[in-house]
């Protein structure tokens, strides 16, 4: 696989893997060991075969961290919750092309109330699903496991959807983050990065390791 250019590596350690029983403690905890953004995981049971919280934590623990919010929509129909999550604090949005039947629009309403959006693409989602997305995008989340749980094992399968799309967002010549999610840990971290993405999603390798600042820099690799 052809190295990419150096691009600053983001970590956005995933709330899902986090303590509930003190998670307003585990957000400052990170947001203090060097995180750059913090990414929620918005389940409703029916677009994924799992429930995780609403709008009201998001808002809970919006005073506990300056750090964006990026939020991730797993939710159908989803048009109706992007303006409880923008006033709950959320800083981005994203939304997967299936979770409705107009994506485009939904993009749209994103950006209509200031957010930033993003579309997110399953494993079993091809690239060409979003390439009449990508210019109302400001990040693309590949998922390297199946949406729903926390703690599965990274899909080496998505490495080359993960090239593909960095070339696409090359292409448009705009500053999409290219993000990749599940089961990212500094082996898998650096395998993406090699493919072209340049934001990484982690829930366990953050959250469950005793020394959060070395986690998120094992990471962002040797010189990230």
């Amino acid at each position: 696989m052809t190295a990419q250019p150096k691009r600053r590596v983001v970590v956005a350690p995933s709330v899902l893997a986090a303590d509930f029983g003190g998670l307003r403690e585990e957000i400052g905890a990170v947001t203090k060991a060097g995180a750059d953004w913090l990414h929620f995981d918005i389940m409703d049971g029916h677009f994924v075969p799992n429930i995780s919280f609403g709008p009201q934590v998001v808002a809970a623990m919006r005073p506990h961290s300056a750090l964006p919010f990026d939020v991730h929509l797993m939710i159908t129909p989803v048009d109706p919750f992007v303006a409880a999550f923008a006033e709950a604090g959320a800083d981005h949005m994203l939304i997967h092309p299936e979770a409705g039947p107009h994506p485009h629009r939904t993009l749209q309403l994103i950006r209509s109330h200031g957010k930033r959006a993003g579309v997110v693409l399953s494993p079993g989602t091809p690239v060409e699903s979003i390439a009449w997305l990508l210019e109302l995008a400001d990040s693309v989340l590949v998922m390297s496991v199946n949406p729903g749980f926390g703690g599965q094992q990274f899909l080496s399968s998505q490495l080359p959807k993960i090239a593909a799309l960095r070339r696409m967002i090359d292409e448009t010549g705009r500053p999409i983050a290219l993000a990749v999610d599940g089961g990212i840990t500094p082996h898998t971290a650096a395998l993406v990065l090699a493919a072209g993405a340049d934001t990484l999603v982690a829930g366990t390798s953050v959250f469950g390791a005793p020394d959060r600042v070395a986690a998120i820099a094992a990471l962002r690799g040797p010189t990230g």
